[in-house]
C-alpha cells in the first residue's frame, strides 16, 4: 500500500503502514547510493499485502495532560490502480458512528478523494481541496496527512544518514513543488532495505517546525512490517495524537462493497 503520506500516518497508513518483512521483490535496490527521489519511491512502492483489517486505538493529548481515546476499526484494500481506506468510529458516544473514507489512486497529478459522515448531519460530505489542511477529528493529522502523497510532488534531497534505535536511517529532505502547499518542507528517516519512515518532521510555510511523528515499535506479523504504536507531537499547539494498532488481520479478502458511501452511513 501507498503509505509516503504520513497518515497515511493516521491509519498507520501515513505513518508507514505495513511492509514485506522478506528482501523487497521489484525495487531497484543497487550497491550504488540511491537518489532521494529513489528513496521515497522504495517507500511508496515496496511490496505489501492486498487487504488490511485492524482495529486503532486513537489517544489525544492537550498541553494540560488531559487526555480523549477514540476506537476506530479500519480496513484497508488495494484494487491496483486506486487504494481505498475506510475509518468507523465504535467510541466514545459522541463520535459513535462517524465515518471516514479515502481513495488514493496510483496516476500521478491524480489527487485522493475524501469523504467524512458525521451522523448528526445524517449524509455523507465529501472533502474538498480547501479542507485538506484542517485537522482530522481533533487529531494531530490533516486530512491532506490521510491521504498519500505521489514522490514526484515533490523535490527529495539526502541530507545523510543517521541512526535510529539502532537501525540506519537515510535522512530525506522533501519541499513541495506546489508553492501553496500547506507544508514548507518535511524531513524524513527511512530505514535502509526496509523502507519505513520510522520518524517526520514537518515545517511551516516560515520554516518553523510544526509538528514530529515518531514510530514508537513495529513488528513482523505474518510476513509482513507493521506498525504497531506511533506518536506525533504537535510542537506549535502542544497537542499529542498516540495511535496504537491490534486486532490486525492481512490478506483477508476485504469485500470491495465495504469501500462505498453507502457503507459509511450503514456503519458496523
Amino acid at each position: 500500500m501507498k503509505t509516503i503520506g504520513a497518515l497515511a500516518v493516521l491509519i498507520l497508513v501515513v505513518a508507514a503502514g505495513f511492509v514485506s518483512a522478506e528482501e523487497p521483490h521489484g525495487l531497484d535496490v543497487t550497491a550504488e547510493e540511491p537518489s532521494g527521489l529513489e528513496l521515497v519511491e522504495n517507500v511508496y512502492n515496496r511490496p505489501d499485502g492486498e487487504d488490511m483489517q485492524s482495529r486503532l486505538t486513537m489517544t489525544l493529548m492537550n498541553s494540560r495532560g488531559d487526555t480523549r481515546v477514540r476506537e476506530i476499526l479500519q480496513f484497508m484494500k488495494d484494487f491496483g490502480d486506486v487504494e481505498k481506506k475506510m475509518m468507523f468510529f465504535e467510541s466514545p458516544a459522541d463520535v459513535r458512528n462517524t465515518s471516514f473514507m479515502n481513495w488514493s489512486y496510483t496516476a500521478v497529478d491524480t489527487d485522493d478523494n475524501q469523504w467524512i459522515f458525521l451522523p448528526a448531519l445524517k449524509k455523507v460530505k465529501r472533502i474538498s481541496s480547501d479542507s485538506k489542511g484542517d485537522y482530522f477529528m481533533g487529531s494531530d493529522f490533516t486530512y491532506d496527512d490521510l491521504g498519500d502523497r505521489h514522490p514526484s510532488s515533490d523535490t527529495h534531497t539526502i541530507l545523510g544518514r543517521e541512526d535510529v534505535n539502532d537501525e540506519p536511517c537515510y535522512v530525506v529532505e522533501s519541499v513541495p513543488i506546489e508553492e501553496e502547499y500547506i507544508y514548507g518542507r518535511t524531513v524524513s528517516w527511512i530505514v535502509e532495505d526496509k523502507w519505513v519512515v520510522v520518524k517526520k518532521d514537518f515545517y511551516d510555510e516560515d520554516d518553523e517546525l510544526l509538528k514530529t511523528l515518531t514510530v514508537d515499535e513495529y513488528r513482523d506479523i505474518s510476513g509482513y512490517w507493521v506498525v504497531t504504536h506511533s506518536t506525533t507531537h504537535h510542537v506549535q499547539r502542544d497537542h499529542t495524537t498516540i495511535m496504537a494498532l491490534d486486532d490486525i488481520q492481512l490478506d483477508t479478502g476485504i469485500a470491495e462493497n465495504k469501500f462505498t458511501e453507502r457503507m459509511m452511513t450503514r456503519g458496523l
